[in-house]
């Protein structure tokens, strides 16, 4: 791996991060509510469930996550049950409810579960660390350290895209402050997982 590979690395990765997915929606959603601080913290989940596809994809277990078709229907269900329930859950939100309580609704370690447990049950993401980062990996190097300094890399830009979805989704705090736009803000991010969610349950493992 050389400078240049790098180079061409670092934009397409960003793009990545960047994607408006189900997790920065999710991000958006809880700076709106919670705040910024409390929405990169709990960030720190998606992290955890993205350094483990990463370890997958550098020993290889990912490629065969992939191509089982039945772990993927496993993880391609449950993910998109999980973005379901989400959905519903912020459809049937109380728009009067004020942000300055918010804090107390949920830990932030159940905040991060959340995180977690929606990168972890998106399949796109298996396959991102399986057919995206061994494409800049020189074979006839050092694999691991490879992969080691490219996942560095996506964990940093992930970060980044943590911070900027959550200052977005506080700076709609004040766009939204009266009941009937945060209902609206509710349902439209209620709609945006509802059809991930069905997205996932209509993906294919081909």
């Amino acid at each position: 791996m050389n400078w240049m590979t790098l180079l061409l690395f670092l934009p397409a990765c960003f793009a990545l991060n960047m994607a408006p997915g189900p997790n920065n929606l999710l991000s958006m959603s809880n700076a709106k509510r919670y705040g910024v601080r409390v929405a990169c913290f709990a960030g720190i989940g998606r992290i955890v469930a993205f350094i483990g596809m990463i370890v997958l994809a550098a020993t290889g277990l990912a490629t065969v996550l992939y191509t089982s078709e039945k772990l993927f229907l496993v993880i391609k269900v449950a993910g998109g049950l999980y973005l379901l329930w989400l959905a519903f859950q912020l459809w049937v939100a109380d728009p009067a409810d004020s942000d300055e309580g918010a804090p107390g609704d949920m830990s932030l370690f159940g905040l991060a579960r959340q995180e977690f447990l929606l990168a972890a049950g998106n399949p796109k993401a298996i396959l991102i660390f399986t057919a995206f980062l061994p494409q800049f990996v020189d074979p006839a190097g050092h694999v691991g350290f490879q992969f080691l300094v490219l996942g560095a890399l996506f964990l940093l830009l992930e970060w980044v895209a943590i911070a900027g979805y959550a200052y977005f989704g506080s700076a709609l705090r004040h766009w939204f402050s009266r009941p009937s736009m945060r209902r609206l803000f509710n349902r439209i991010c209620s709609g945006l997982l509802g059809s991930a969610g069905v997205g996932l349950l209509l993906a294919r493992s081909d």
